[in-house]
């Protein structure tokens, strides 16, 4: 069972800073998740510091395993401390400890309440409740739901459930209520949306609730999705081992998932080994990347260091919809939940031409900084075979 995990979030109006902090981390070794999500008091870059702290405490915390989640959150929420004018907690939180087989611990304090939808039906798991030892308006809610295939979850902060309050539609704001409807319309209409589009669509919402669309508070929202992986391959680079060519061909071959080729030297390779044909796109324009070219069995046959070079680019800088060969790329790789690179560690001399620009890095170098992209930033599960 894969997580596919999400959050989306906007800015107070006329602030430059989010006042709402979201972390989350894979443990690939453990089949294990940890997301959290604060929200700091008021706005701006005060809110910011205050939600990121305690984010970012919380999720070391619980990930070395030493403390519990329940008495991380404990002593978090036994810690806060109150704003002197206000009279409340600099922030409130939400987290989360799942592993792949749906055993999850969840802990809330202060945010409002997640929801759990299961065949499009709320689910009301039982919980316990902890009060602070030093606050006695701060108490902290434990679940711990068995989550199963199809399952979702959905933590947001109070800026959706307050959304519109005292406006002429929505006196008391959007509320739990409103937040269930809202969900559940989108899920009948679109049963399979992505963790991604649902936090943007709860987002988006959300504004346009409030007057003038223009929002009163940070607006957090963050889906998580417990459903089947969607795999996927990139062979790049001819194997050290020429004699191996064609097992690691036929092991290309017999993959179950989508399939895609990095590099020239490589996609000849599979056509030799597997009698399969390549056809090249010859519209290519000076100064671009080169195009795409086409073979039986693979959903993307590109060029090989340049691509990567940019495809890396690309994810770094949240460029997702270029219309080039790299943004076909980028766009296998973030439709896909687990990623296999296979990796050849034959040396290319073509990387080595002094004409090409001085950035590009060798192949083995552009992958491993690919992986740690797409797992820290894109919650991506990625695996790397160097052959």
């Amino acid at each position: 069972m894969f997580i596919d995990i999400d959050c989306s979030q906007m800015k107070k109006y006329n602030q430059n800073a989010y006042g709402d902090y979201f972390v989350s981390k894979r443990y690939p070794d453990e089949a294990r998740l940890i997301a959290v999500l604060s929200d700091g008091l008021g706005s701006g870059i005060k809110a910011n510091i205050l939600s990121c702290m305690t984010a970012t405490m919380l999720l070391r915390f619980i990930e070395n395993q030493q403390i519990p989640i329940k008495k991380a959150a404990e002593i978090i929420m036994n810690s806060l401390p109150v704003c002197k004018i206000r009279r409340i907690s600099y922030s409130t939180f939400s987290a989360i400890d799942v592993d792949d087989d749906g055993n999850a611990k969840i802990v809330e304090e202060g945010n409002p309440e997640f929801l759990w939808i299961r065949d499009n039906e709320i689910m009301n798991p039982p919980y316990e409740i902890i009060q602070s030892k030093t606050f006695k308006n701060r108490k902290l809610k434990i679940y711990k739901p068995k989550l199963k295939l199809g399952d979702r979850l959905i933590f947001c902060s109070d800026g959706v459930t307050q959304a519109g309050l005292g406006g002429g539609r929505l006196k008391l704001g959007l509320r739990r209520e409103g937040l269930i409807i809202l969900v559940k319309d989108k899920l009948a209409e679109k049963p399979d949306i992505s963790s991604s589009e649902l936090s943007k669509y709860i987002v988006t919402q959300a504004k346009n609730i409030e007057t003038d669309k223009n929002p009163r508070d940070d607006i957090s929202a963050c889906v998580l999705y417990f459903r089947e992986p969607r795999e996927s391959i990139i062979f790049t680079g001819p194997p050290y081992h020429q004699q191996k060519d064609k097992e690691y061909a036929e092991m290309f071959a017999n993959f179950k998932g989508k399939k895609a080729i990095a590099g020239g030297t490589t996609a000849n390779l599979i056509s030799r080994e597997l009698n399969r044909p390549i056809t090249m796109d010859t519209t290519i324009s000076i100064g671009k990347l080169p195009a795409c070219s086409y073979m039986e069995g693979v959903d993307l046959v590109t060029e090989g260091i340049l691509t990567l070079t940019k495809t890396l680019e690309y994810l770094e800088n949240n460029n997702p919809d270029i219309d080039n060969a790299a943004g076909k790329l980028v766009k296998f790789l973030l439709d896909s939940d687990c990623i296999n690179f296979m990796v050849g560690a034959k040396l290319n001399q073509a990387h080595y031409d002094p004409a090409l620009p001085i950035e590009i890095e060798i192949r083995k170098n552009i992958i491993k900084k690919m992986a740690n992209v797409l797992q820290d930033k894109y919650f991506k599960k990625v695996s790397v075979q160097y052959m």
